[in-house]
């Protein structure tokens, strides 16, 4: 089931005996667990009555044994089991044992005075294996995918109205953009942005720039921005911030090289018809990342992007047989790139 329809039969009273939660998107997989647990227990009972489990170190029979062992001093119980790998077809790193005949059991007659929550951080489950067969069955498999570009910036504008403030311009998209939508990143720069402004205040580009700190890839993604918008005094500035944080160039044609290798997978799927959504999933990026290179990619055509490729690896070849300096190697394939 949805993760909105678990959230209303829980408000509802009607928590169910079992969930596996699973997908890219943990801010809202940890809110989903933290509802739960309000839902079934007061504060200061957590205590006695939460169990964590990491199925990469404990066998799932340690979490069985205390799902079926009676709560102490409250009446419910949670127990959190992450890491449940065998939901997927990744291949386990340990050599632990885990008694999927005894769950399926368990699933069958399941404790009443116990909730179980399964995590697993993969995309989908291996829907191939019984277990996960029988928990779709009982509806306990709740998806938490990545909003998409629309559902992130409702998110953010929300949660900006909850705080007190509001966005103006185009701040709100650098600011997803910057934190590359990550629902976790997000909920901290917009606290941080709050203080800033003040209640009833508002957040520029400016405000952005000044507060939220970017990743050397968010700066790599800005400066490809830049460059196919033809803003190459921001692109210059980008470049320059880079190499004074001692960023090496070959790294840094190694990240224009991913993007233009992404705005490539981007311009073949979508001309097979695949949705941003579609598109994320098969490329394993947020879908806003998704939004931002297909609006790049459409900059140019199949044949420059290839040919944009090309020189990519003979610059990556130059820097590294050091027949072109490479700092100026950069400049020159950017202004390249801007002609």
């Amino acid at each position: 089931m949805d993760a909105k329809r678990a959230l209303k039969d829980i408000a509802a009273g009607r928590q169910a005996p079992v969930y596996l939660c699973f997908g890219p998107e943990k801010y809202k997989m940890r809110e989903f667990i933290d509802v739960l647990t309000d839902s079934l227990m007061a504060p200061e009972d957590r205590e006695f009555a939460v169990s964590k489990f990491d199925l990469s170190e404990m066998p799932l029979a340690a979490v069985l044994d205390d799902a079926e062992t009676l709560p102490f001093m409250v009446p419910r119980k949670l127990v959190i089991a992450k890491n449940a790998l065998f939901f997927t077809g990744a291949k386990e790193s340990t050599k632990l044992e885990h008694d999927l005949d005894r769950l399926s059991s368990y699933l069958k007659a399941p404790a009443e005075h116990t909730v179980i929550v399964f995590t697993v951080d993969a995309d989908k489950l291996d829907e191939r294996k019984k277990i996960v067969k029988a928990l779709k069955e009982m509806e306990a498999t709740v998806p938490f995918l990545s909003l998409s570009p629309e559902e992130t910036a409702g998110w953010v504008a929300r949660q900006a109205a909850q705080l007190g403030f509001s966005f103006t311009g185009n701040a709100a998209d650098n600011l997803i953009l910057y934190t590359g939508g990550n629902l976790q990143a997000l909920s901290a720069e917009l606290e941080k942005i709050s203080l800033f402004v003040g209640h009833g205040g508002e957040a520029t580009p400016d405000t952005i720039d000044q507060l939220v700190a970017r990743s050397t890839e968010q700066n790599v993604f800005m400066l490809i921005e830049d460059i196919v918008n033809v803003r190459l005094d921001r692109a210059f500035v980008i470049l320059e911030e880079l190499l004074k944080q001692r960023e090496e160039p070959i790294k840094i044609a190694s990240l224009i090289a991913r993007q233009f290798r992404i705005m490539l997978q981007v311009k073949e799927l979508a001309k097979q018809g695949y949705s941003q959504q579609q598109m994320a999933s098969q490329i394993g990026l947020h879908p806003f990342a998704v939004k931002v290179a297909e609006g790049q990619a459409r900059k140019y055509d199949m044949q420059r992007l290839s040919r944009i490729m090309g020189q990519l690896a003979d610059l990556d070849l130059q820097m590294k047989s050091g027949k072109i300096d490479k700092v100026l190697g950069l400049e020159l394939f950017l202004l390249g790139l801007a002609a």
